[in-house]
């Protein structure tokens, strides 16, 4: 009995034995190739001297193509005093180089390789266009790595902070909508050589739940941005974010506040023609604090020279505001001189008369009324005043609603068709800008030929 539970004990053992070696051999054989030791001499082809980093891969003669990806993770900071904003992006970049040979061993479908190693390889001069500063992840590792897969496809991805250029419009604020844009451009590589393109699977994911204080990320887009030089074409790819101004801030902060004070001064029509300090410090205060207003307004924004749709807003309040003071100053006039004396109302005249009949004594009293008393030039001016002071507490409110709601809708629409035509006109300069420069550039080279 004792012999039968030992070979049972030895035959599970055996069992359990062979089965970890299986297993063993199995995650060695899988992993071969993360065992071996790799040095960037095993992916150079044999002939080595044939590998030139500087020269892009070109096969039969065609330019390289160069694939874009982007994963926008965040957009804030954005500064309308610097027309700045920043971006917190991964960037990728695949191409394809046949003149690097595989690794040994190479089972899975693709090898993480050394990212010091793009320093002695041929890798995309690309570069930030409208970048004024990159910051480069370190935390908690450097944020980027090297692939290589089994079609000799080479993938770069790194994390990158820019700190951008936006070239704003403020004539429509603050109902505007901005185009920003990221772009990236060959530095040194003509489109003879090298050609960036999209991802044609998925070139851009801009994350969700990006919020933005003022401005609303409403759409957002790929482009080419190509650009002629006089050196040549160069590739150029764009992402554009197109941001809409949020328009519940200056709702409560400029709009709302500044009308409260062109009613505030309003209420001058109220008080009595007479009281010409009240009347007069309301009228300044107003003015003053509307100043103010105005200025801080303004305060986040570049100092442009061309009329912005607030500015037509505050301009409008500040007429009102001004109106109304000239309004008592006309008031006063016609007022003159209130103070002169009124000549006394002549005094009744009664009549007594007493008739005395018998025992009774009866009074008769009569009264001669007064005659009605005739308007003095100063209460008529005074008459006068009450009735432009009447009158403009209905013209000037009425006034007041029909500017806002139509004539901002104008002049609104006016500006807004004045700036697409600005944007038209600067992208059609750009074009012909474009076109003399590369017909220079022609012309400069047929003069070389033929010289």
């Amino acid at each position: 009995m004792m012999d039968v539970n030992k070979n049972r004990k030895c035959k599970n053992t055996c069992s359990l034995l062979i089965s970890l070696f299986l297993l063993l051999y199995n995650s060695l054989e899988c992993s071969a190739d993360l065992q071996v030791g790799l040095a960037f001499e095993d992916i150079l082809p044999e002939d080595r001297s044939s590998y030139d980093k500087m020269r892009p891969p070109k096969k039969d003669g065609k330019p390289t193509i160069v694939y874009f990806h982007v994963t926008v993770m965040g957009l804030d900071s954005i500064d309308e005093g610097s027309m700045t904003y920043a971006a917190d992006i991964f960037f990728a970049q695949t191409w394809k180089d046949n003149r690097l040979r595989l690794p040994e061993n190479m089972t899975s479908e693709y090898r993480l390789l050394e990212v010091d190693w793009l320093k002695n390889m041929w890798r995309p001069d690309s570069f930030f266009k409208n970048a004024k500063s990159v910051t480069f992840q370190t935390m908690t590792i450097p944020n980027h790595y090297l692939w290589l897969y089994k079609d000799k496809t080479i993938l770069y991805m790194v994390k990158l902070t820019l700190r951008l250029s936006c070239a704003m419009n403020f004539m429509i604020y603050p109902h505007d909508t901005q185009e920003c844009k990221l772009q990236m451009e060959s530095l040194s590589h003509t489109t003879d050589d090298m050609i960036f393109q999209w991802d044609p699977d998925v070139p851009l994911v801009v994350d969700e739940n990006i919020e933005l204080p003022q401005l609303a990320l409403v759409k957002n887009y790929t482009a080419d941005c190509t650009q002629v030089y006089s050196t040549g074409n160069f590739t150029c790819l764009e992402v554009i974010f197109v941001l809409k101004r949020r328009l519940g801030y200056y709702l409560f902060h400029t709009y709302i506040p500044t009308c409260l004070i062109v009613i505030m001064s309003w209420v001058s029509f109220w008080i009595k023609p007479e009281a010409a300090p009240a009347r007069v410090t309301l009228g300044v205060t107003s003015l003053l604090t509307l100043s103010t207003q105005h200025a801080k307004s303004q305060a986040a924004l570049p100092p442009v020279s061309y009329l912005k749709a607030v500015d037509g807003f505050m301009s409008v309040c500040t007429l009102f505001v001004f109106m109304a003071l000239m309004e008592y100053c006309l008031v006063n006039i016609v007022l003159g001189d209130s103070d002169a004396p009124k000549p006394p109302l002549p005094p009744s005249k009664m009549e007594t008369i007493f008739d005395l009949a018998g025992k009774e004594n009866t009074f008769l009293l009569t009264t001669t009324p007064r005659p009605v008393p005739t308007l003095t030039p100063a209460q008529k001016a005074r008459n006068r005043a009450i009735y432009i002071d009447r009158f403009s507490r209905v013209f000037f409110p009425l006034l007041f609603f029909v500017l806002n709601v139509y004539g901002h809708k104008t002049v609104h629409k006016w500006l807004e068709s004045k700036a697409a035509l600005i944007k038209k006109e600067k992208g059609r300069t750009n074009k012909e800008q474009a076109a003399t420069t590369l017909l220079t550039a022609v012309e400069k080279r047929l003069m070389a030929i033929m010289g």
